[in-house]
């Protein structure tokens, strides 16, 4: 039976769907392709998906609509869902603070309501690392303290996973929500300091750090996170009663995906510098509003359950993500932001 996985044009759902077909699986893909960076990436990746030989469906819809998602899922079929779609970007919800509860927490209800609807099996879900808030102790764990966000866009991740606790003990839907980590690799988003720092370097722009450049964070690559986006949705959290990661007794469980490491951003450049073969031109600036000098994940619980390990270094990735930006963007087979 197909799995259903929104935010199937995005960067991470790209990537999930993509694995799902080359596993064998069918999968049915839904997206707003919304303007948030460049719909012509998103178009682009769904390009690359629908080259599966028909095991992929596509659907361009607002999971906020929920007529619309309730209409156009009517007679498709599916008992596992991948719920990825959101409103990103911390530093935009900062100026459009409706775009994220309309995506966030509109969208997850909706999708919550289609989960016990359908009694499906089992839903995985995207939460992030800015849940952890200001939270100083490192490395982040799931059973951390998690209720003080600086940003809109973590309180609506924070609210998600409320909502999705209050699921899973009134109509014990099994669910897991994942807090990924500064996930990077081909395919990538133009927000996000790869590919924005990649960009800047090969243009000779400037590129902007912020914290006078003290700033750390988890790189995880793509690859690494599918793998953990998979291995939970083999396996739902059972409802025994027994404590789940993160701490729920109802069948729902909370995981870290990240890559176990913290690495200074000024690392990031370095490793930029060497692929590209050009320096990089350094603005220090203050630190941003709703932003974090660390990141860093620990991965026990996922490791115990799933038997996660992430297998891709920074000085892997880089190389990987830069020669599919150089293919990509840069050769303008794809449009660059």
């Amino acid at each position: 039976m197909p799995v259903l996985v929104t935010g199937a044009a995005g960067f991470i759902g790209f990537h999930v769907a993509r694995r799902l077909l080359e596993s064998g699986e069918e999968v049915i893909g839904l997206d707003s392709l919304n303007d948030y960076y460049d719909p012509a990436l998103k178009k682009a990746r769904l390009a690359e998906l629908e080259a599966s030989g028909g095991r992929f469906v596509f659907h361009q819809l607002d999971i906020a609509d929920d007529e619309a998602l309730g209409a156009r899922l009517r007679s498709s079929e599916f008992e596992r869902i991948v719920h990825l779609a959101a409103q990103v970007g911390v530093r935009y919800s900062l100026e459009n603070p409706r775009a994220y509860v309309r995506s966030n927490l509109v969208g997850h209800v909706n999708l919550l309501e289609l989960a016990r609807e359908r009694q499906v099996r089992h839903l995985v879900y995207a939460s992030s690392s800015s849940v952890y808030g200001g939270n100083e102790a490192l490395p982040f764990r799931v059973e951390d303290r998690a209720d003080r966000p600086i940003s809109l866009y973590a309180a609506t991740k924070k609210a998600d996973e409320l909502m999705s606790e209050s699921y899973a003990h009134l109509y014990r839907l099994p669910q897991t929500g994942l807090r990924f980590f500064t996930v990077y690799g081909p395919w990538g988003r133009p927000d996000m300091a790869m590919w924005l720092f990649t960009a800047a370097i090969l243009e000779g722009r400037p590129i902007r750090l912020f914290n006078q450049g003290q700033m750390r964070r988890d790189f995880t690559y793509v690859d690494d996170v599918v793998d953990g986006v998979l291995a939970c949705l083999a396996r739902a959290p059972a409802d025994n009663g027994e404590v789940k990661a993160g701490g729920s007794m109802a069948p729902h469980a909370l995981y870290n995906i990240g890559n176990n490491r913290s690495e200074e951003l000024t690392r990031l450049v370095e490793l930029l510098e060497q692929q590209v073969g050009r320096k990089a031109h350094i603005e220090l600036l203050p630190m941003q509003p709703g932003d974090v000098p660390d990141t860093f994940a620990d991965l026990s619980a996922i490791a115990r359950d799933h038997g996660y390990h992430p297998r891709t270094s920074l000085d892997e990735g880089v190389p990987r993500f830069v020669q599919w930006y150089r293919d990509h963007v840069a050769s303008r087979a794809i449009a660059a932001d």
